[in-house]
């Protein structure tokens, strides 16, 4: 890979799959191909969603453990095959077996060179905290040609402190795969999962890229809210019926915060305050 340069076009892509419950070989096989389109469709950074290698919907704890893999899995490997001598950064979530057994719903940022990054979710939704330990580290930025990538899982974008922390730490864009379970919401409206992201996309002055999943499991349906949202928190694509979102963006316009002519995102922040307690009057 090379070194990050000054900056340039990147083609996000967030592709959207339906991984198999608990069939690491099935997943496996939707992962490679997913890769294998996104480089046709010249995917700089390409975002799969969640737990894509194990499924959601768990029935039990054992049957977590029984698909979950390190980061030395031939997965892994396979992924950083294909795009060897790419600079195509492939970001996707995966069942991870962690230290002393522990289990945990975690994202490996891949490139050519291997797996340059892991986070482990910290916030876990409903049922997960059944299956999953809670990630205690931060999330990573990760550094490429097109800009540095900050990684959050799903609920994690609900917590205004993770995208705040990323952004403040440089991420141009936050790449987040997602398992958004359907839930009602009025019409004409988006999901409020999305209107999350564009929140932490506006609110922090950076790119969002959320891939969800596609179809259903054990009763179980998901919004397919794939959606790639600009730095003011607009969307720029969403994954429609073709179950695939693109957008060709320049990152580094994520780094100038100016929203006026004597207004900055991270530059009016009043951090002498918050740390206090509001008074309770």
């Amino acid at each position: 890979m090379t070194s990050p340069s000054t900056g340039r076009v990147a083609r996000i892509v967030c592709a959207q799959l339906s991984p198999v419950i608990a069939d690491l070989a099935e997943n496996e096989r939707l992962i490679r191909d997913a890769v294998a389109r996104g480089i046709e469709d010249g995917a700089d950074i390409l975002v799969l969603p969640e737990l894509a290698t194990s499924g959601y919907v768990f029935a039990s704890q054992e049957e977590a453990r029984s698909v979950a893999i390190t980061t030395g899995h031939q997965v892994f490997t396979e992924v950083s095959r294909l795009l060897a001598g790419r600079d195509t950064v492939v970001v996707f979530g995966f069942c991870e077996l962690g230290e002393r057994g522990r289990l945990f719903n975690s994202v490996a940022v891949v490139t050519g060179e291997g797996v340059r990054g892991v986070y482990r979710k910290t916030h876990l939704w409903d049922r997960e905290t059944l299956v999953f330990t809670p990630g205690d580290t931060a999330p990573p930025v990760v550094g490429t040609p097109f800009g540095r990538i900050g990684v959050l899982i799903c609920y994690d974008l609900e917590f205004a402190e993770m995208p705040r922390m990323l952004a403040l730490a440089g991420a141009d864009v936050l790449a987040v795969p997602t398992n958004w379970p359907l839930s009602e919401y009025p019409a004409g409206e988006r999901a409020a999962e999305i209107i999350y992201a564009q929140a932490a996309a506006r609110s922090n002055g950076v790119f969002v890229a959320c891939c969800d999943r596609a179809g259903a499991e054990r009763g179980q349906d998901w919004t397919e809210g794939t959606v790639i949202i600009d730095q003011y928190g607009w969307v720029l694509d969403d994954a429609g019926e073709a179950g695939t979102a693109v957008a060709d963006v320049f990152l580094h316009l994520a780094r100038d915060k100016t929203i006026s002519p004597h207004n900055d995102l991270h530059g009016d922040r009043r951090s002498d305050i918050y740390p206090q307690e509001p008074p309770r009057l």
